[in-house]
């Protein structure tokens, strides 16, 4: 571990008001907030819940009690870290004020270009991931020669890769291993809360973003340090149909009256999946157009409701999964800024046996060659529809399981049992279905 960590200097710990590169009236607002919230509010509380040390919060406290809009509640010691203050008559229509201005309650924010400092510092990933830490990640899975080589470069260069080829063959299982490895990567420091033109935007999702242990041997080398950056993992961030182009935009929060920091943002230095990729509730065609500056340049915008305009970095893995055809999605000029793209095809009959053996293991199945011919001679040969998928041995072993189970039988591969499977898991594509005709023509 290196003597001085690049965060280091932004991560300084301050008990003064002024030091915390904010405006002093935003912060006395959080105060005056979490006062007209709890009413009675202790030194220790204000520390915990705005992440300043308990002096800057006694500190302030102090002259508020001076200019008469706190008073001391009761005393829990000897000296004034130990004080419980309330608001005063004057301090209540201070403190309706601050919540007319904002309902945000938390740690106080970090200004933006701080952000934007450290998100430029924690990008460049010092961690490279090696070769046999990738092979061993994608040891369970059975892959063409040489895949890690493209997944790796990908990892390493932290930029994006294009996932595609058709469903059930694990690309979402491969994106979701490269979310894994990163955050299994040096942590990273995120600040809880931004703000700028003297909005708050509420950055750290407790949904997405996984904090590190307080004692974790990595944080020893800072000692004390500013509590307004969370320590989590770096972000894996996942996204399906659900996407809307809202998501990748501020939200204002009308009632509280702050922002949410879209999705990109939250996923900076970490992973950024967008699964099933043509499926959104937007059009592949706005997500690009929103996306292919930001890809090239490596910068986002994002705008307040006043208009103002924020820049900020947009740094992390972005990765594009996809079982469409990707001509009919995108262009070249989107296509060209993606910087690695992998097909992820169906296995041969060579790979599908490995995965069936594999799969047979994992679910204490006994493997069966007669059975496992069986299959690929009549459900997959004999069918002009049906191409192996590299989910079939997983879905159609639970399916025996699921079958053998209800009928009290042990689990097994026979013959018979790989035709009650298939029958129960496939659908027919095949064979015009004549109910199906009459209810067209009805």
């Amino acid at each position: 571990m290196v003597s001085t960590h690049r965060m280091k200097p932004l991560l300084k710990q301050t008990n003064e008001i002024e030091e915390l590169n904010v405006p002093v009236s935003l912060v006395v607002d959080l105060f005056y907030r979490l006062l007209f919230q709890e009413r009675e509010v202790s030194v220790n509380r204000f520390s915990e819940v705005l992440k300043v040390t308990p002096r800057l919060a006694d500190t302030l406290m102090s002259k508020l009690k001076t200019d008469s809009y706190v008073e001391v509640a009761r005393t829990g010691g000897l000296n004034s870290l130990s004080y419980i203050y309330r608001l005063t008559e004057a301090g209540e229509k201070k403190a309706r004020d601050a919540m007319e201005r904002s309902q945000y309650v938390g740690p106080v924010p970090i200004d933006i270009d701080t952000y934007n400092e450290s998100v430029l510092l924690q990008s460049q990933n010092t961690q490279k991931i090696s070769r046999e830490k990738v092979q061993k990640a994608f040891g369970k899975l059975i892959l063409p020669p040489n895949f890690d080589r493209r997944i790796g470069a990908a990892l390493n260069a932290g930029t994006s890769l294009f996932l595609y080829g058709p469903p059930g063959n694990g690309k979402t299982t491969i994106a979701q291993i490269c979310g894994d490895m990163l955050a299994g990567t040096e942590p990273i420091f995120m600040p809880y809360a931004l703000t700028v033109g003297g909005q708050i935007i509420q950055l750290f999702d407790p949904l997405k973003h996984v904090i590190i242990p307080a004692d974790d041997p990595f944080l020893n080398q800072f000692g004390r340090r500013d509590m307004r950056w969370a320590v989590i993992k770096r972000p894996s961030i996942m996204v399906g149909g659900e996407l809307e182009l809202a998501n990748l935009e501020l939200r204002y929060e009308p009632i509280g009256k702050f922002y949410e920091a879209p999705l990109q943002m939250k996923a900076n230095c970490g992973m950024f999946l967008i699964d099933d990729f043509g499926r959104q509730q937007i059009s592949p065609s706005e997500l690009l157009n929103r996306w292919i500056v930001p890809l090239e340049t490596r910068i986002d915008f994002v705008t307040l409701l006043s208009g103002q305009t924020i820049q900020f970095p947009f740094k992390q893995l972005i990765i594009f999964s996809t079982n469409l055809d990707p001509s009919e999605l995108a262009d070249d000029a989107f296509l060209r800024r993606i910087q690695i793209k992998v097909e992820v095809d169906s296995p041969d009959e060579k790979m599908f046996y490995e995965l069936f053996r594999i799969m047979c293991q994992v679910y204490n199945v006994p493997f069966d060659k007669e059975g496992f011919v069986h299959l690929l001679k009549n459900w997959y040969r004999n069918s002009t529809t049906r191409p192996m998928q590299g989910a079939h041995p997983r879905d159609l072993l639970l399916t025996i399981l699921a079958i053998c189970e209800y009928a009290e039988e042990t689990p097994n591969m026979s013959p018979l049992m790989i035709d009650e499977a298939c029958a129960a898991y496939f659908v027919d594509m095949d064979r015009e279905k004549t109910w199906a005709s009459a209810a067209k023509g009805a």
